[in-house]
């Protein structure tokens, strides 16, 4: 058994508590502060659905998917899942000998019992791999999503500052996975709003990780019951913990991109309770 333990542990959250935080404490129970550091692998580990967020930066070396000592298993995929887009520069994974190039933007889903996985440096520039985790119970393939192949949506429009493009890579219809889903979101150049109008999901919680935010820029997440909601103000390659009572969206001083990933019972994308924007506080 493994002695590392992971950069954070999350506890769920019940809303009536929740809504009493000061903007510290908001920002330690659900802002994800550093995701990328150079030649390391972060971990943080949720209560909610027993999820798991991170990322892997092979700046000049390669760097191994290591075991935790709160997992309680002989390594890190023992009994878990796990999806990974590339954010950054060009580069490969190594899962189990079998290697994967993955460019920016494009998904790598790793199935339970999966023992080594070795991110390698890219030839170009950094890789940026983030990577969501999830409890499993049956070993679904390996396999590699990617831009092409992605269940592609276009939504919102110019009049009321939401266009996007979603990229659903990693879900049901694309992929054969447990519980875990993940995909990005492009706001298109002029648009801020994401994920408006929003909603929330009880079957399920989700984790935001927001990237392509400019320089000096930055995103006003917005999260709570929808009728108390609370901001959180999130810079480039930061994360942001969505529980499942929880509304999830934020608005840009620019446009930008995100990554959501989801865990829990249901495997529906389109099961959602949606909030419509008036009926927000």
């Amino acid at each position: 058994m493994s002695t590392n333990t992971p950069d954070s542990v999350r506890h769920a959250v019940h809303p009536s508590q929740s809504k009493h935080f000061t903007t510290p404490e908001l920002r330690e129970h659900y802002l994800i502060e550093t995701i990328f550091e150079s030649d390391k692998i972060t971990a943080h580990y949720t209560l909610y659905d027993r999820f798991m967020a991170g990322g892997a930066m092979p700046s000049t070396k390669p760097v191994s998917l290591e075991a935790l000592e709160i997992l309680k298993s002989d390594f890190f995929l023992q009994r878990r899942e796990m999806g990974i887009i590339n954010v950054g520069a060009a580069g490969s994974v190594q899962v189990d000998g079998q290697e994967f190039e993955l460019q920016s933007k494009e998904a790598l889903y790793i199935g339970m019992g999966t023992k080594k996985v070795i991110f390698l440096p890219g030839k170009n520039g950094t890789p940026l791999f983030y990577y969501n985790s999830a409890p499993a119970h049956h070993a679904y393939p390996v396999k590699k999503v990617s831009i092409d192949q992605a269940e592609t949506v276009e939504l919102g429009s110019q009049q009321t500052a939401n266009q996007r493009t979603i990229r659903k890579l990693l879900i049901s219809g694309v992929i054969e996975t447990c519980q875990l889903q993940m995909g990005l979101t492009e706001l298109k150049p002029g648009s801020v709003w994401n994920t408006m109008p929003p909603h929330t999901h009880d079957r399920r919680m989700e984790i935001y990780l927001y990237f392509n935010v400019p320089d000096n820029q930055a995103v006003c997440h917005f999260m709570g019951e929808p009728k108390e909601t609370r901001p959180i103000w999130v810079k480039n390659h930061q994360a942001v913990i969505s529980p499942p009572w929880s509304i999830h969206s934020g608005a840009g001083t620019s446009s930008y991109s995100f990554i959501w990933g989801m865990a829990g019972e249901n495997l529906d994308y389109n099961d959602m309770d949606i909030v419509q924007p008036v009926n927000l506080q």
